[in-house]
């Protein structure tokens, strides 16, 4: 059976949430093509007002709307127009003896349910009340009918749709409606994992299930293209960018104001760097190489952050990717510039145009990133899940928070109200450097970091290493340090206290803790246990 390529489109339903453009769109299919329109409510309300011509579904079917608007559109005067077989004998047989006049395009977009979820106050009973029956079950029976009826489920496919039907005399052809089919499909299967998603994470409200019940849904939530990218890793690797549709801020979702197209590594270091930045109050800057920070540092203003995390390594820090937690301002812009500095790319909440025009002026490639707010210190009931492939499938966790466990000092010796935010700060860098980590810090400025290596004691001689090699010989006397997870042995601490450090920080829980305390309480050094580790793979 061959079916029609061209499909001229005579009658359209269209029923829609967000109604922009929809008027517009309307009239060019009532003015140019003649097509009849069959509506719905809100949606008939505002085609008449806009002086369009429309027919109500419930003159068709014979049926008003009911039950709150639950009842609409579900009805065979509706389906069967949609679901048809125009080369089937029998399915004209069925149009001819029910009187049912077919459909050649459903113009559909779905309640709101991912917007309402949203919002941390939405009730149980109002999500409930946003999600759509009719809509999906149009959506489908039409893309399911992709050889006679073309399906539109969003506004940015209106243009498209029009300029097919200018181009073919008001018709549709079979390659653009199986397109749309295929998106569709993709709108109703993103739409039923949200609600799934949602009322997962609502089936334990109690104590009566597992801490974790909920939080991990049967069906992951689907994710949709948003770009396709320069590259993977290397050239030779295609790659892609996806969002989960949640307007949850982040890096995914950045505004790219100037320079070339991202790649996938552009993307990955950029939310290494963001992460990071973003974990502190005060400004704070991040300087990011091979997933790992290089620099990061604190200060009163973004400018002054800016010199002292640059600082902390340069020659790693050349084509790397710079995170601000403020608005990059010009004299910020201007530190940034200064020298002979090279960015990959810049990424911070906002710009004022003066920064843009520095920054600009100053490179023609480096990628300028706007990101929308995202807050990275969750509540452990409530952090988003996090993913990593594996040959064959996919492991999910949350992301890593901190849980609610109070530090203690384990040692004689109290580290001073200077030196324990040192200890904080390295504590919270440590969590964003590949494990093994440790991680030095003086005066809100980290001095080196000691990343991915297989023995702790070997990241502990790096980070010294590159302290010294860097410049900062001088400010490991005085320094604080952390480390990701417990020192196995006192070899590591060791060789930190050797360099100067008066303080660590670490999780506790070797075996052989008592001999680190003694050696800290031996050599007057404080030492806090936080309780829990923070790896990194």
């Amino acid at each position: 059976m061959n079916p029609t390529d061209l499909v001229p489109i005579k009658r359209a339903l269209i029923s829609v949430t967000d109604k922009s453009g929809i008027a517009e769109l309307a009239q060019v299919l009532h003015a140019e093509f003649g097509v009849e329109i069959l509506s719905t409510g809100g949606t008939a309300k505002v085609l008449a007002q806009a002086g369009i011509p429309v027919t109500d579904v419930a003159s068709v079917t014979g049926f008003p709307e009911m039950m709150d608007g639950r009842i609409k559109t579900l009805h065979p005067a509706i389906h069967g127009g949609l679901l048809a077989l125009r080369d089937e004998p029998s399915h004209l047989a069925a149009l001819s003896a029910y009187a049912i006049r077919p459909i050649d395009l459903l113009i559909v977009n779905l309640y709101a349910f991912e917007k309402a979820t949203a919002d941390p106050h939405t009730t149980l009973a109002h999500a409930i009340e946003n999600i759509d029956i009719g809509g999906p079950a149009m959506i489908r029976s039409a893309s399911k009918n992709y050889r006679s009826v073309a399906v539109v489920t969003d506004p940015s496919q209106y243009t498209n749709l029009v300029e097919h039907l200018r181009h073919d005399s008001g018709a549709t052809r079979l390659r653009f409606r199986l397109d749309l089919a295929m998106w569709a499909f993709s709108r109703t299967a993103s739409y039923d994992a949200a609600i799934h998603e949602y009322l997962a994470a609502q089936y334990f409200t109690d104590e009566s299930g597992p801490a974790t019940a909920g939080l991990f849904p049967t069906i992951i939530r689907s994710y949709h293209k948003v770009d396709d990218l320069r590259y993977g890793e290397n050239p030779h690797q295609s790659a892609a960018l996806y969002v989960d549709g949640k307007d949850a801020g982040g890096v995914a979702q950045a505004h790219q104001l100037h320079g070339k197209k991202l790649s996938y590594i552009n993307l990955l270091d950029a939310d290494a760097a963001y992460s990071l930045a973003a974990e502190f109050d005060q400004p704070a800057v991040a300087v990011i190489k091979h997933a790992n920070p290089c620099g990061c540092a604190l200060a009163d203003n973004p400018a002054a952050a800016f010199e002292l995390s640059w600082a902390g390594d340069p020659t790693a820090a050349y084509g790397g990717i710079v995170a601000v937690n403020r608005l990059v301002d010009a004299v910020t812009a201007s530190a940034i510039v200064a020298g002979k500095k090279f960015l990959e790319v810049l990424i911070a909440p906002q710009f004022t145009p003066e920064a843009l025009d520095i920054l600009r002026h100053r490179w023609t490639d480096c990628r300028l990133l706007a990101v929308p707010a995202a807050d990275h210190r969750y509540p452990s009931t409530a952090r988003p899940l996090k993913f990593a492939s594996i040959s064959g499938g996919v492991l999910v966790q949350q992301v890593d928070a901190e849980p609610p466990t109070p530090y203690s000092v384990a040692t004689a010796s109290q580290p001073s109200d200077g030196t324990l935010a040192d200890l904080h700060i390295a504590w919270r860098i440590c969590k964003h450097v590949k494990s093994n980590a440790i991680v030095i810090v003086k005066d809100r400025q980290m001095l080196a970091a000691g990343a991915g290596q297989m023995s702790r004691v070997t990241s502990a001689r790096l980070a010294i290493e590159l302290a010294r090699q860097n410049g900062h010989a001088d400010k490991l006397n005085g320094a604080a340090a952390a480390s990701d997870a417990f020192f196995p042995f006192a070899d590591g601490p060791q060789l930190l206290l050797d360099a100067g450090i008066i303080a660590l920080i670490q999780p506790g829980g070797s075996k052989r803790d008592a001999d680190t305390i003694n050696l800290c309480n031996e050599r007057q050094a404080a030492m806090v246990f936080t309780g829990f580790r923070h790896f990194l793979h």
